[in-house]
Parts: structure tokens; C-alpha cells; sequence
């Protein structure tokens, strides 16, 4: 007979039902390297079969389980593999055909977000590169669910600074291009280094060159269950009992996130791929990361204390996930994005929360800068400063970073923008009004630290 611990079964209904515990994506990565062609037409209708093939059911099935276990599955999206590599070997490189494909697939299967309109070009462009990347503009002003990402530097291969030149004109392109939207393109746009292939979150999601023909990756989120858990602890207790209860309650919301995406994947029929737990934040009051430090003490995120803080956090995060589950991936820790935290909206507004006071917090969070809104005239040289400084992060501590940042048309700093629902709102951030043109515009790569000759 099986004896049941009313305790662990209340906790569990709190979690979901006063804490906002949630998961927030279930995300199906499909290949689609054997939709090439030399005619877009065909590769078009080869990637909406792909997707009609493997996703029918996602949405309706993820929407069961959802039922069966009481759990809510905030988005359902798809990743697939790198666009610049699928439309390369066509005669017309007609990208922003690609994209609408895409979008429509995405749309017709009720998908929340289409992951993978990406390139990887930490040491070079191809010519497949360099055409999907100026499509990205274009791209992201005609779609609705599609999110687009490049890699432009690794641990490995260093810093393709071109790209990041580059990468820095499109943003700006993407957000002039959807100015009636608050430049909500570049929202949907991300830059890597040491991008992962199976990362279940957007708008950086892609299925690497490396995963199977099909697998479904899972996302957890849960701040509000950890912040919880830490306001539940003596206020006297010290950092290392601290530490310890946030592992466990990473350990229980690993295990819940595991044994869903498991359940989804069987229905699907297709292979289980990782869990990724990720602390991401929402608008929603409780469920902010900003919120778990106050819980630790701090009077508010931005204060000094703040980037040890998220340090330990996300160190505890990974080991309470690591021992739930040996399929542990994607990024995995505590993410900052500003304007879907709503502590973070609030520090950004009071002036708690400085641009380089959220640098020095992407040392040791799970990505890096994150939906953070700048004025709109800020210059395109400034912000390949600002990718460069953060991609140098990413390569010479071997982990993930990214730029996730919208030069906001026509606003200036102490404006807001308004996007609603999980990208929610920012006040427009003051940067840096120093010049990086002479530095930036060298060109070339910024080479590899020394430790990447590991073999």
C-alpha cells in the first residue's frame, strides 16, 4: 500500500495555485535539413509538411496533459534548425519567403513562438548568412510568432567583431521597421555567444546541428516558488541553510518539469530531450526574480549584494536540478530580463537598476542582457559596444551570453515601452554616451582566450 505525504501533495497545489509555478514552454525541436532545394517553393513546402508532420498534435496534446495534471503550460513553440543553413542552397535566396512559411506553420498549429530564423557566424559568413541576416528586419516587421537569433562568438573561435557591426544595424533596422509596435521586432531578436542547440526559450531557441530528427525540450519556471521558499526561512538563517533550500525546491520543480515533458514526449512519440530550469521571470507580481533577493535580504535588486546574490541563486538552481534529473539542459539558472520581471521593471524605474550594475549581474546569470530598452537614437557603434562587452563575457567564462536589447524608436530615456502579456514593459535605460566607433569599426575577430586550447 502506498502511503502519500499530505504535506508534499499540499505543497505541490501551492506551488501552482499561490506561487505561479508553472511550465513555461514545452518546445519540439525539428530538424529540417532534408528540406533543401535549389527552388524556395520546394523548400518552403517541405518545411510545412515537416512541421504539420511532427507538431499536428502538439498543442492539443500538451492542452491533456496540462488537464490531467493540473500544471499549466504557459507556450507551446518549435525550433527549428538554423534557416541560413535550409535556404542556402537555393537560387533565390529568398528568405522572408522562409520566414512567412514559418509564421503561417506556426499559426495554423496554434504555436505561441517559431524559433530557429538563426545563423552561426562566430567565424565567418557565408553567403547564406549574410542574405538571411539582412532579411531579419523585413522578417520579423511581416511575422507574428517568429524570433530570430545569430551567434557571433564562441569560447573557441573568439569574437567575429563584422558580425557583431552587423548585427548591431539589424537591431537597429528591426526596430525602426516595427516603430508603431515599440520596436517590438528587435525583441524578438537575440545575440549569441556560445549559443546552445537545445534551448527550449525564446527568441534564442534553434534545434543545433547536433540534436536528433526530433525531441521535445521542456522549459520550468518557477520564481515565485523559490522566492517563496526563502521568505519561508528564518531571516536569521545564514547563506549556506539559504542555499540549501533553494536547491531543494529547484530538486522538486526539476523533478515535476521531468516527468511532464517525459509524458508529452511518449504521446508525441518522439524523444525526450532536456529540461531546462530556467528562473524566468513574468510581469506577474510574485514572480519575479528581482523579488527573490529582496526575500534574501536586499532592499531592492541594483543594491551592492545584488550580483553575489544571483550568483548563488543560480549556482543552488543548477545543483537542485542537476540531482533531479541527468537530462538537465538548454541554459538552465535565474534569468534578468528587465521588462518581464516585474521587480526589475520597478528597480529599472527608480534608477536602482543601472546598465552596468546589469553587466556585472551576466557574469553569473543564466544569459545575459535581456529586454532591456535604450533610446532609440542611440548609435549603431554603442551597441555593437554593448554586444561586444557582453559576447567577451560569454567567451572568456565558457558560458552562454546574449543581447536582447531595443533601441526604442522615438523614445527617450524615462519613457516606457508597452508590450504586454510575457514581454511586458521597460523604461528606457540610459547608456553609456561615450564613442566605441574607433575601437568597434577595427573590424575582424577578437581572438580566442587562451583556454580555448583545451585538446
Amino acid at each position: 500500500m502506498t502511503i502519500f505525504d499530505e504535506n508534499l501533495i499540499l505543497e505541490t497545489i501551492n506551488m501552482v495555485k499561490l506561487h505561479n509555478f508553472d511550465i513555461r514552454t514545452v518546445t519540439l525541436s525539428v530538424s529540417l535539413r532534408d528540406c533543401l532545394s535549389e527552388q524556395i517553393n520546394t523548400v518552403c513546402d517541405k518545411i510545412k509538411y515537416k512541421l504539420d508532420k511532427y507538431a499536428a498534435n502538439l498543442v492539443q496534446y500538451a492542452n491533456d496533459i496540462e488537464n490531467d495534471y493540473s500544471i499549466p503550460i504557459v507556450n507551446k513553440r518549435i525550433a527549428v534548425t538554423p534557416i541560413s543553413l535550409i535556404g542556402e542552397s537555393c537560387t533565390e535566396k529568398e528568405y522572408v519567403k522562409i520566414a512567412k512559411t514559418l509564421d503561417d506553420s506556426a499559426k495554423n498549429l496554434g504555436i505561441d513562438f517559431i524559433g530557429g530564423y538563426s545563423a552561426l557566424v562566430e567565424k565567418g559568413f557565408t553567403q547564406g548568412d549574410l542574405a538571411l541576416i539582412e532579411s531579419i528586419p523585413e522578417a520579423l516587421a511581416s511575422t507574428e510568432r517568429l524570433c530570430s537569433s545569430v551567434n557571433v562568438g564562441t569560447s573557441k573561435a573568439g569574437i567575429n567583431m563584422d558580425a557583431v557591426n552587423k548585427m548591431a544595424e539589424i537591431i537597429k533596422k528591426s526596430a525602426n521597421l516595427t516603430s508603431d509596435k515599440d520596436g517590438i521586432g528587435a525583441a524578438k531578436l537575440v545575440i549569441f555567444c556560445n549559443a546552445v542547440g537545445d534551448n527550449p526559450f525564446m527568441a534564442g531557441a534553434f534545434c543545433g546541428y547536433g540534436e536528433p530528427e526530433c525531441a521535445l525540450n521542456i522549459g520550468v519556471s518557477g520564481p515565485g516558488v523559490v522566492r517563496a521558499a526563502v521568505m519561508n526561512i528564518d531571516k536569521k538563517a545564514d547563506l549556506g541553510i539559504l542555499s540549501n533550500k533553494i536547491k531543494q525546491t529547484a530538486y522538486k520543480i526539476t523533478g515535476t518539469g521531468e516527468l511532464i515533458g517525459r509524458k508529452l514526449a511518449d504521446k508525441l512519440g518522439v524523444p525526450f530531450g532536456v529540461v531546462d530550469l530556467s528562473l524566468a521571470p513574468t510581469p506577474a507580481v510574485g514572480d519575479s526574480v528581482a523579488q527573490i533577493f529582496q526575500a534574501m535580504g536586499l532592499e531592492h535588486a541594483g543594491a551592492h549584494g545584488t550580483t553575489a546574490a544571483l550568483a548563488m541563486l543560480n549556482d543552488a538552481v543548477k545543483k537542485g536540478g542537476i540531482m533531479a534529473s541527468s537530462y538537465v539542459g538548454g541554459l538552465s539558472g535565474a534569468f534578468i530580463p528587465v521588462s518581464e520581471d516585474a521587480g526589475m521593471i520597478e528597480a529599472a524605474k527608480h534608477g536602482y537598476l543601472t546598465f552596468d550594475k546589469l553587466e556585472a549581474m551576466t557574469c553569473v546569470c543564466s544569459v545575459g542582457l535581456d529586454m532591456i530598452a535604450i533610446p532609440g537614437d542611440t548609435p549603431e557603434t554603442t551597441i555593437s559596444g554593448i554586444i561586444a562587452d557582453e559576447m567577451a563575457i560569454g567567451m572568456i567564462n565558457k558560458k552562454t551570453t546574449a543581447v536582447r536589447i531595443i533601441p526604442a524608436p522615438n523614445k527617450h530615456v524615462g519613457d516606457m515601452i508597452v508590450y504586454g502579456g510575457l514581454l511586458g514593459e521597460a523604461p528606457i535605460m540610459p547608456v553609456n554616451t561615450l564613442s566605441s566607433s574607433d575601437f568597434v569599426l577595427r573590424g575582424g575577430r577578437i581572438p580566442a582566450p587562451i583556454h580555448s586550447l583545451n585538446n
